[in-house]
């Protein structure tokens, strides 16, 4: 897959990637505030969606895993196109957001785990650990989970990335969300401190 055309002034990107329909789309509603296409059926982007603001690239990544009435040779091809595009605009990706689901993921990870698979989930975040991303862990749904269960849930999905609990250690990286309730306030505050540190507080106006 060759770089796309038409985004050749953009210097900074940031891509969001995760599973089927766990709100990557959404996110970058509340992010931009640009409406993009949100299904609620998975696997419904099925090609980088971009928002481009001066020379900031901001991408949504087709979901990867299961997509309601996509065959699985389909979705190997969509995983494939993922990792291709993540490769070819390496140099200038400068954030990843991997997005995953407060209340599934565990479960998803130990399905995979008990078929001696490594979920695509923690493929993507060591790949994007690999490239020398500047990686950030959105984990959307809180409101999902109940309060005095919204610990140990943490715990559980920094674990499962291979982190040391408790989360909170690594606040820096982990960002709850919920973004159907227009609580994005952590990973827009851990957005804006990496633009910060790169002396980019001119992008501040379109996070």
């Amino acid at each position: 897959m060759k770089k796309e055309q038409g985004f050749e002034k953009a210097k900074f990107e940031i891509i969001l990637s995760g599973r089927s329909n766990v709100g990557k789309s959404s996110i970058i509603r509340e992010l931009t505030g640009k409406k993009v296409k949100i299904g609620k059926r998975p696997g419904v982007t099925l090609k980088p969606a971009h928002s481009l603001r001066s020379d900031l690239l901001i991408t949504d990544l087709p979901g990867f895993g299961f997509m309601s009435g996509v065959k699985d040779r389909k979705q190997d091809i969509v995983k494939d196109q993922i990792v291709r595009y993540i490769e070819d605009n390496a140099d200038r990706i400068k954030i990843a957001v991997l997005v995953t689901d407060a209340v599934s993921f565990i479960d998803v990870v130990e399905r995979w785990e008990s078929r001696n698979q490594i979920p695509i989930d923690i493929e993507m975040f060591d790949l994007f650990n690999e490239l020398g991303f500047d990686t950030i862990v959105a984990i959307n749904k809180m409101d999902r989970i109940k309060d005095v269960e919204q610990q140990e849930r943490l715990d559980g999905i920094v674990e499962k990335l291979g982190l040391t609990p408790p989360w909170d250690q690594w606040n820096y990286i982990i960002a709850p969300t919920s973004a159907k309730k227009g609580d994005i306030k952590t990973l827009k505050g851990l957005i804006r401190k990496r633009l910060h540190d790169i002396k980019r507080d001119d992008l501040f106006k379109y996070i």
